[in-house]
């Protein structure tokens, strides 16, 4: 069977929705390093479309690769897991 038709998927948490019809989410992974073998976080930020804004900030989201939508948008949102809580 062919890899055709699959996309990656990934869950952040979203640091920016100040555009319009986009988030910019923060995907943070643990990395062992190579010579001291301790676990350390790192994470990478992209830009995903969100067609209706409804992605606020803090809201973990689950975001899934697409066709470029614009220069730094590859990526779009599939479904928000998590509401941030509003205090």
């Amino acid at each position: 069977m062919s890899d055709r038709g699959r996309r990656k998927t990934a869950i952040g948490v979203v640091i920016s929705d100040k555009m319009d019809n986009s988030i910019r989410v923060r995907i943070e992974r643990l990395e062992k390093h190579p010579l001291y073998k301790k676990y350390m976080k790192k994470w990478t930020k992209l830009t995903a479309h969100d067609e209706n804004n409804e992605a606020k900030v803090g809201d973990k989201v689950e975001v899934m690769e697409t066709r470029p939508m614009s220069k730094t948008k590859r990526w779009r949102l599939v479904k928000i897991l998590e509401k941030k809580a509003i205090v």
